[in-house]
């Protein structure tokens, strides 16, 4: 049963991955042509709205009570932060050098977590974050596919991304995951409300619309799906497939931009995806019950 659990677990982590790298490639490809402004809001209205029809027929009230409701109002000002420096970071680098350097927000989390939620920290796990920083700033070193402070996009955005996980995991001790879920897309929506009347642009094909409602659906249901798979399986255990999302994110940018990481580029990303692995393999410390066995 318990094997089960697992297969189910890391599935639907992988798919949500999947549905990240759809996410990335749609949303570069839109922003030729559309306001950031305008496809942020879409995103987070799609979230908001696709998540209430679904949960709130069978989770009722009980779906918006909360604790800690300024909590929850920072963690998805986290995360919309977060989703505008993907935007930003997007416009400037391709998606599989920006995929790479989103790869450092589980080494950051070990980080934070340790400062801030008092968890241990291994000697790999140091070894591990130097050796992924080592390959970003060869990512955005000069002369690559960044340019002057186009590089502090993807990093802010690996450190905002470290915060919000931070919160979700101090807030999932009290909090309902699937309330955590619907206010995050709430609290985007309502803020991108706030500025998208005066980026909005009515004159787009019906190609642009139809991957609007791509980008808004793929976005949905990737974050649906990964709380699904951490709820199913171990954290420690699903973390290695995390890196899925670099090779996801190449082939959408292969197929959408024929685009292919060369040369130091492709050291950067190999660096990232091979420390960041190392760490979820073996960067966190072994509980006391297995350390005497």
């Amino acid at each position: 049963m318990r094997n089960n659990s697992f297969v189910i677990g890391a599935l639907c982590l992988i798919s949500s991955l999947f549905c990240f790298s759809v996410l990335d490639a749609t949303n570069k490809y839109l922003m030729t042509s559309v306001p950031l402004v305008m496809v942020l809001w879409f995103r987070y209205a799609s979230h908001a709205f696709l998540s209430t029809s679904f949960l709130l027929p069978k989770r009722g009230r009980a779906l918006f009570r909360t604790k800690r409701i300024y909590l929850q109002i920072f963690r998805g000002f986290l995360l919309l932060v977060s989703s505008i420096l993907a935007f930003l970071s997007l416009q400037r680098m391709p998606v599989a050098e920006f995929a790479a350097i989103g790869m450092l927000t589980p080494l950051f989390v070990m980080l934070l977590s340790h400062f801030f939620l008092k968890e241990p920290f291994s000697w790999i796990g140091n070894v591990c974050v130097g050796g992924a920083l080592i390959g970003a700033i060869i990512l955005i070193r000069p002369g690559g596919n960044l340019h002057g402070w186009d590089a502090a996009f993807p990093l802010a955005m690996s450190v905002a991304n470290s915060l919000y996980q931070v919160l979700t995991s101090y807030l999932s001790r009290t909090e309902d995951t699937m309330s955590m879920h619907l206010f995050t897309g709430w609290v985007g929506f309502l803020i991108s409300s706030l500025f998208v009347a005066a980026f909005w642009d009515s004159d787009m094909s019906t190609t642009f619309w139809l991957l609007m409602c791509l980008s808004g659906i793929s976005g949905t249901l990737g974050h649906y799906l990964l709380i699904v798979g951490f709820s199913k399986a171990p954290a420690n255990r699903l973390a290695p497939y995390l890196y899925l999302q670099v090779a996801f994110s190449w082939f959408t940018g292969w197929v959408v931009f024929g685009y292919n990481p060369q040369g130091m580029d492709l050291i950067g990303i190999l660096l990232i995806c091979l420390f960041g692995v190392a760490s979820a393999w073996w960067g966190k410390p072994k509980p006391k019950s297995e350390l005497t066995t």
